[in-house]
């Protein structure tokens, strides 16, 4: 034969041997065009999920109403979000590979070859009538795949490993760990402890909470808030038993050492029974949910608020500020009886007085009030015959806050103040029947005296570059310092001293923004008897003097520590109040004279 056509036919041979291997390998395992592998699937519309691992129980879970619970092998709420994380992992899974029914048909021992013979796990997903059952086989030879079968579709496909992750292995992979469940919009708390019971329910206009049992009072809305948010983390450490018939007092469970229920209207939220400690660790305790047959295990710490007495539940202050205050009336002792009314946003009066108010003291003086805490729940229900034995019949003080100037039905809170004792302060509220104690420190702070203890503490104002000099008296002599510009001042003709210009220029400035002492109140008005505040003749006295003829005198009298009392005259009265530590070290270094001046 001619080699020449020898090798054309060798060459027709293998071109046609390669088609046909690259037909057979190609219709064998045809890539897939990237499609879902279940088309269709919507993981919000799915109404079950059916897991049943192989070797394992058969893990079921329903939606009910939004809400994932498990119904096999034990009936429990499970945890929505793995539920839908293997929901979107196969709403969105594609397969790289589909093996044609053909070629599957060929091979007579398919099924055990891919796994189908006895699936690692079958699921099936319910979607209100709709019915998906996926059978997941063996993994390919490299491990990074596996065979899965669509029952009712032909053919095989091969996909990532990636979703098995989200697959149960049992129903614990899908409980919900948490302990109490979703409390929100809880309004009603009810707890037994043995022979005690608290039950406490919100107010739906003010939200703050009210105990209603075992008596009536104002409950403390931020401790229970806190005790809410804590209870939010607690989770499950271990399932003990789903056993209907176990014997919960072994677990301290019958009678629970606390039953806590949460409620919000007619519908309970959450009910939970706490156990004794676990026998494996002091700081677990045992637990179980109302209408579950669990037994569990949980760390105690987030669940110790609610073991609280009775008194940690109530409203540790007088009274909660839940409106803005417009008026505040003030009476006792004596004749001392005033009203500070709101005149804007941030303005304040008193009516019958002349003087301006510092509407900064008001609102502290609010925030003080608002923030005394009761040291003592020393009655919890006070009828008028005990209320001469605390000094509440009268009382020495009384003081009322209003929402609205001059409506006296617009209280938010009347606080009548009685007996000073040792240790304590009684005092009431006009709407409680409980008397309370506060601390006479708490007491001291609060600003009940006069009502010239509100005038404004700014004292006068001017500017540095308005003086013209500043006149020093002390000692029997007289010292006059002039003003001749910026940071230049020198002794006026006929007063000795050294004149530091900087330093008068600093201190001037200062003296132009002089202010009641920092924390401290006007000390008194009217003074009538200044040599009892330590105010005489030969004691430090500047005044300044300022362009447009101006003049403004200070007074220096008793000291106090760092500094001392001072005197004005403001309105055409004498005013004394402490004088600034800070702006005292400077008169003290740049003004005062030296015993040693002639």
């Amino acid at each position: 034969m001619n080699s020449k056509h020898t090798l054309t036919w060798f060459i027709v041979a293998v071109a046609l041997f390669a088609f046909i291997v690259g037909y057979r390998f190609f219709q064998r395992s045809a890539p897939v065009e990237p499609s879902e592998l279940l088309p269709g699937l919507r993981s919000l519309a799915v109404t079950a999920v059916e897991v049943s691992p192989k070797d394992s129980h058969e893990i079921c879970a329903a939606n009910t109403n939004g809400d994932w619970f498990l119904t096999q092998p034990v009936a429990y709420p499970a945890q929505a979000s793995a539920i839908e994380s293997l929901l979107d992992a196969l709403q969105k899974l594609k397969p790289a590979l589909r093996i044609s029914s053909a070629e599957v048909s060929q091979n007579h021992d398919a099924n055990s070859v891919y796994g189908f013979d006895s699936p690692s796990v079958s699921l099936v997903i319910q979607s209100g009538d709709e019915r998906r059952e996926i059978l997941v086989g063996n993994r390919t030879a490299p491990g990074d795949q596996v065979y899965v079968r669509v029952v009712g579709k032909e053919g095989v496909f091969v996909t990532d490993t990636d979703w098995l992750k989200f697959i149960p292995q049992s129903a614990n992979d899908w409980r919900d760990t948490s302990l109490a469940g979703d409390d929100t919009g809880v309004d009603s708390i009810l707890l037994t402890n043995g022979t005690k019971i608290i039950e406490l329910h919100r107010d739906p206009v003010t939200h703050l909470w009210q105990m209603v049992r075992p008596l009536a009072a104002r409950a403390n809305s931020d401790y229970i808030a806190a005790a809410l948010q804590k209870l939010q983390t607690a989770r499950v450490s271990q399932f003990v038993t789903d056993n209907s018939n176990a014997d919960l007092s072994a677990f301290g469970l019958q009678p629970a050492n606390l039953d806590l229920w949460l409620e919000k209207g007619s519908n309970v939220l959450t009910a939970l029974h706490l156990g004794k400690a676990s026998t494996n660790d002091s700081s677990e305790i045992f637990a179980r949910r109302e209408g579950w047959n669990a037994v569990v295990t949980t760390p105690s710490q987030p669940l110790t608020a609610w073991y609280g007495a009775v008194n940690g539940f109530r409203d540790p202050y007088l009274f909660e500020l839940t409106t803005p205050v417009a008026e505040i009336e003030m009476i006792g002792p004596g004749t001392n009886h005033y009203v500070l009314q709101r005149q804007s946003a941030n303005g304040w009066t008193i009516p019958g007085e002349t003087f301006p108010v510092d509407s900064d003291s008001v609102q502290s003086f609010i925030q003080m009030l608002a923030s005394v805490r009761v040291s003592d729940f020393v009655k919890d229900v006070a009828t008028p015959a005990d209320r001469p034995a605390y000094g509440l019949a009268t009382p020495s003080r009384q003081i009322i806050l209003r929402a609205a100037a001059g409506d006296t039905n617009a209280v938010i809170a009347r606080l009548l103040f009685g007996a000073v004792r040792t240790n304590e302060v009684f005092v009431q509220r006009s709407d409680e029947n409980s008397i309370y104690a506060i601390t006479p420190e708490d007491f001291n702070s609060l600003p009940v005296g006069p009502d010239w203890q509100f005038r404004e503490r700014r004292i006068w104002n001017f500017s540095e570059g308005d003086v013209t000099n500043i006149t020093v008296r002390q000692n029997g002599k007289t010292m006059v310092v002039l003003h001749n510009g910026p940071n230049s001042w020198s002794p006026a003709p006929g007063s000795q001293g050294i004149i530091n210009g900087p330093g008068v220029e600093y201190l001037a400035q200062d003296l132009g923004e002089l202010a009641v002492g920092s924390g401290a109140a006007w000390w008194s008005r009217g003074v009538t008897d200044p040599g009892r505040l330590g105010f005489k003749p030969n004691n430090l006295s500047i005044t300044v003097t300022l362009k447009n003829g101006q003049t403004y005198t200070v007074d220096f009298g008793l000291q106090l520590g760092q500094t001392a009392l001072a005197a004005t005259t403001l309105d055409g009265e004498r005013w004394v109040f402490i004088f600034p530590p800070e702006i005292y070290q400077l008169v003290m270094s740049y003004l005062a004279i030296s015993p040693n001046v002639p």
